[in-house]
């Protein structure tokens, strides 16, 4: 079933991708903070494990029949270096770089973490691009679950909708 989306879904969608992500790590031991900062949305520590992320957040909503489309995670195209923007607010905050991918579709959504290293290791394509992307659609799901270093939640709406 499809959804109407308001005309500021796209900044809903982007500060509910962030406010799970707090919420999860939270739920997880980590000491957290949205920040406002070029290349960073999020602050993350475990004290265990003394362990500080930077993370930056990317949401998207996807309609019907787009399901499997990649989510742009980082431009280079213009003058923009969006990876360059993460690896300066890391270092400026002493923090490993992470990139979070919230993906939301009318019945369910998905959230994805990562470290960067591991993005590059295993998921970035080797040729050169103006954009760095994470790949969707089954064969890719079962990669991420699979990885021991891809964190995912899934979460399914039983929607009720005012219509």
């Amino acid at each position: 079933m499809e959804f109407k989306k308001g005309p500021r879904h796209n900044e809903i969608i982007g500060e509910c991708g962030k406010h799970i992500l707090l919420n999860w790590l939270s739920r997880s031991g980590f000491e957290v903070c949205m920040v406002d900062h070029p290349g960073l949305d999020v602050i993350a520590y475990h004290p265990a494990m003394k362990q500080r992320l930077g993370i930056t957040v990317k949401s998207r909503t996807r309609t019907a029949g787009a399901e499997n489309s990649s989510v742009n995670l980082m431009s280079y195209s213009k003058g923009k270096d969006d990876r360059q923007k993460l690896l300066d607010a890391c270092k400026a905050f002493s923090c490993e770089p992470y990139l979070a991918i919230y993906i939301e579709t009318s019945d369910s959504s998905d959230l994805f973490l990562t470290s960067l290293e591991n993005y590059d290791k295993k998921y970035r394509s080797k040729e050169w691009k103006t954009l760095d992307d994470w790949k969707m659609g089954e064969t890719f799901f079962l990669q991420y679950d699979n990885d021991d270093e891809v964190r995912h939640v899934h979460m399914i709406f039983d929607r009720n909708n005012w219509e």
